[in-house]
């Protein structure tokens, strides 16, 4: 199995009162509590953490796409993603990913990972997520209703972009080009893979299991509840005829360790009711738009995550781990917990959240140093029978 060390980059000082003083933490999130200062000394201290990461053993390292919030300072992920290709030898770079319906023209996706892919020694995954309402709808101004659309002809642009030997010409609905001619070019061929990060759509798994590509569940909310959504992308690729090879599937979860369960109980409480009760105070008016869900979707009564925070209630500590949002404890429970993670969702990548909230950089760096030293080496013989043929060709 494929251990993978994620980064969200929030915002690390919202207020206490946040939540009853402020509306909503991503698109109309008010200017006047962001101090650049504030992020600029983050993103250097996150950029370390994603470091040491790698230096630690963690198999891959990842970052993404989210635009006007508190939630994830990371409009632009290939940013951080080149900056990492200098630092990094050895992990997979992960970009998870870029909201590929937002560029125009998307062939600056395609230049851009190929610069990252060449940058870092063929280390990228390239990944393609539709984007929340949030950061398309009411961030970008997209119209909801041809999202979807725009999405799909921007991911045969790109793949096309990639693999295409000669200069052509590119008629679309949403992009016409006389020549497209990316250089640029990734080193990976014929082009790196690719992984669709999702929330809960019907047409995202099945679209994902149709390409043969990796579909990653993103999930807040753990894999008590994560259990539905993944079933359901099984489902297609038994539909489909595919193989259950569990290197088709990406998870993410919120880990803590520590010493012992008490320990880790009292240490971790704090971040995690910073992340549940700031970062995803959401205001239900942007947690969907119309036309924004396929009528496949609103038939099966799938609610996305991004719903299922909208409005919610604080969550008490106890509640989340009840509920599986956070897995925390010694190194042996939280390494049995993710094994048992990995099996009832049949998932080959696993992404693990390690900092979350406003959690201290000591904290952190705790937490990964005990995770790659005590858990991380029991997980990686877990789908020991399976080749990953998903994976970036110059990290093994």
């Amino acid at each position: 199995m494929k251990i993978c060390w994620f980064h969200l980059m929030p915002y690390p000082e919202l207020p206490e009162d946040f939540r009853s003083q402020t509306r909503s933490v991503w698109v109309d999130i008010p200017s006047r509590l962001m101090e650049p200062e504030v992020v600029g000394r983050s993103y250097r201290t996150y950029l370390e953490q994603l470091e040491h990461a790698d230096a630690v053993g963690f198999d891959g390292i990842c970052v993404n796409e989210h635009h006007q919030n508190g939630y994830g300072l990371m409009p632009s992920p290939n940013l951080m993603a080149s900056a990492l290709a200098r630092t990094t030898s050895r992990s997979a770079l992960i970009v998870l990913g870029n909201s590929i319906a937002l560029y125009n023209p998307p062939v600056r996706v395609a230049e851009e990972m190929g610069m990252i892919d060449c940058l870092s020694g063929g280390r990228l995954v390239a990944g393609m997520p539709v984007g929340t309402p949030m950061d398309t709808a009411y961030c970008y101004g997209q119209n909801p209703a041809t999202l979807r659309d725009k999405y799909h002809e921007a991911h045969d642009l790109i793949v096309r972009a990639w693999t295409e030997p000669e200069p052509f010409a590119f008629d679309g609905r949403y992009t016409q080009l006389r020549y497209v001619n990316v250089w640029p070019r990734p080193i990976q061929q014929p082009h790196p893979p690719i992984w669709i990060p999702g929330g809960g759509s019907v047409e995202t798994w099945q679209w994902t299991a149709e390409m043969d590509y990796v579909y990653c569940y993103l999930s807040y909310f753990g894999y008590l509840l994560g259990q539905a959504t993944m079933q359901g992308f099984w489902d297609e690729v038994e539909r489909l005829g595919y193989d259950d090879n569990p290197y088709r599937a990406g998870f993410l979860q919120f880990v803590g360790v520590a010493d012992t369960d008490a320990e880790a109980y009292r240490l971790y409480r704090e971040p995690a009711e910073y992340f549940y009760q700031r970062c995803l105070h959401l205001d239900p008016r942007f947690s969907v738009a119309p036309g924004y869900q396929s009528e496949t979707t609103l038939r099966a009564r799938v609610s996305s995550q991004v719903q299922r925070a909208a409005g919610a209630e604080p969550i008490t500590w106890d509640e989340m781990l009840e509920a599986g949002y956070v897995i925390i404890g010694s190194p042996d429970t939280v390494r049995g917990k993710l094994e048992e993670v990995a099996k009832t969702l049949r998932v080959g990548h696993l992404m693990l959240l390690l900092h979350f909230g406003n959690m201290h950089p000591e904290l952190v760096q705790m937490n990964t140093d005990l995770f790659a030293e005590k858990v991380l080496p029991g997980l990686h013989d877990v789908w020991s029978d399976y080749k990953d043929r998903w994976w970036p060709q110059a990290c093994g």
